[in-house]
């Protein structure tokens, strides 16, 4: 297999071949020693405008293929990541920091995905041409599904290959081809979806994958020759995004940030409780858009709760993801190590009151950051209303289920929510009225590919996932036939 822990030269993937990158270097490393994996060059900019010219020059083929094939292409990348599981486990834990299971997760959510929207390709097929009633019977109405285009795509360091297939999985269903720039942090990841696509004989040009940082993401995003970009990551970039895609008045999906919150009832079972709020902040490091980092119990259980939750957070084994039993790994780069710990710092000089973690090892080797859990936050505290993609948890009180539903509200975002009641009437009820695009009830984080992932407010525009992640990469086309024989 190809092998890109080696082939340090080959780090791009374009017009179906690997190419060695012409523009800066990137260093990868494994944030649990901080040491460098391998050295790539990122797609320079007359890569970047090569690579989309042959995403143009595919499509209509790839279009015409039709549902059916394109299905079967699908199913055969799912293989492929099958068959390359160890692989992909290895890559994340040495680049990503992620413990094994986390990594293993994420290969299962990616090859799910995939067959998920082979199916969508195929019934895509049966959704052509539909009729329409019009009130005019001179007249037939008819609606087709065309695929947009050559898309653009930008994806973040924190689930590579998770959000990967959840952007190339349904654009390839619905007929697009693809530019996609992995992160500059976790590249290795995606350059498998490459190993992959050449494997099976998938068309040229129809999927390329550029390694690249800032240069190689505004020379996407600028280019006029894209029918739509696709982002995931920080709100700031997304911005940017957002900006220069006006300029033309090009579409684009965006999934941004959250501050989401988890809200417990007094009548909820202690122990799942607890397993729950674990999982929602400390799961890869609190290093998700979906982190549920605000915590909102109610008051009544807060002395059977709180003490749980402590300890349960002080006894998290944190460590090297090779490690034994290992349940936290390393954040998954410098500057977000730097950003985390600087908080850790400011909290500290702003008195917060911190019931676990808080401060880093002295003498430590690998951005590893305690899980964290600071409480009773005041609300106009940045901690409270800023989105700080670590292992970080603030906590804060209420006595009545309006209060609890106007504080999960009180956000800028609006991406998920979990709420955490033995009462399921109670549980629907609240989460009817929490403005969030997931909302779990007494669950983890788990994510279907046939749910809906996306957010209101500040988290973004458009939904992944489901057929709603199809309809992202389609545009509907009516064709009405006047009946000249009527």
């Amino acid at each position: 297999m190809h092998n890109p822990l080696l082939e340090r030269s080959l780090s791009l993937y374009s017009k179906g071949e690997f190419i060695a990158g012409e523009g800066e270097e990137i260093v990868v490393y494994d944030p649990s020693t901080t040491q460098a994996i391998t050295t790539l060059k990122a797609a320079s900019t007359p890569q970047v405008e090569q690579a989309i010219e042959a995403a143009n020059a595919a499509f209509p083929a790839w279009r015409e293929l039709g549902g059916h094939q394109r299905a079967e292409y699908l199913r055969q990348i799912a293989q492929g990541l099958e068959q390359r599981r160890e692989y992909l486990i290895d890559v994340q834990m040495h680049n990503n920091g992620k413990p094994r299971f986390e990594a293993d997760i994420d290969v299962s959510d990616a090859i799910a995905t995939f067959n998920y929207y082979a199916e969508q390709a195929e019934q895509l097929e049966a959704k052509q041409n539909k009729p329409v009633d019009l009130p005019d019977p001179s007249y037939q109405g008819q609606t087709r599904l065309e695929p947009v285009g050559a898309v653009g795509m930008i994806v973040p360091w924190n689930f590579p290959l998770v959000t990967s297939a959840w952007k190339i999985a349904p654009a390839l269903a619905a007929g697009c081809t693809i530019v996609l720039k992995t992160s500059e942090y976790t590249p290795l990841a995606e350059l498998v979806y490459a190993d992959i696509a050449q494997a099976i004989g998938l068309p040229s040009g129809v999927l390329n994958i550029l390694t690249g940082a800032a240069t190689t993401g505004i020379a996407i995003t600028q280019s006029k020759k894209l029918a739509k970009l696709s982002f995931t990551g920080s709100n700031l970039i997304g911005s940017r995004v957002m900006q220069t895609a006006a300029q033309r008045c090009q579409p684009v999906s965006l999934e941004l940030g959250g501050k989401s919150a988890i809200v417990v009832f007094k009548d909820a079972p202690i122990e799942p409780a607890v397993e729950q709020i674990i999982a929602g902040i400390f799961f890869n490091c609190g290093q998700m858009c979906s982190a549920t980092s605000r915590l909102l119990v109610e008051r009544s259980c807060a002395e059977t709760l709180m003490p749980a939750l402590v300890e349960r957070t002080r006894n998290i084994k944190l460590g090297s993801p090779f490690t034994e039993g290992v349940e936290m790994g390393p954040l998954s780069n410098l500057p977000q190590y730097q950003k985390v710990t600087g908080l850790l710092k400011q909290a500290q000089q702003d008195g917060l009151e911190c019931l676990a973690g808080g401060e880093v090892a002295a003498n430590q080797t690998g951005w590893f950051v305690p899980p964290t859990i600071y409480d009773h936050i005041d609300r106009n505290h940045p901690f409270w209303r800023e989105e700080i993609f670590g292992p970080v948890l603030v906590v804060t009180y209420f006595d009545t289920e309006a209060e609890a539903i106007e504080l999960a509200n009180d956000s800028d975002y609006g991406l998920v929510a979990t709420v955490i009641s033995a009462d399921l009437e109670q549980a629907q009820r609240v989460a009817n009225q929490i403005w969030a695009g997931h909302i779990w009830i007494n669950s983890p984080q788990v994510i279907f590919p046939q749910t809906a992932w996306g957010g209101f407010k500040g988290s973004g525009i458009g939904r992944e996932l489901g057929p709603w992640g199809l309809s992202a990469y389609l545009g509907v086309k009516h064709i009405s036939v006047y009946d000249t024989q009527g």
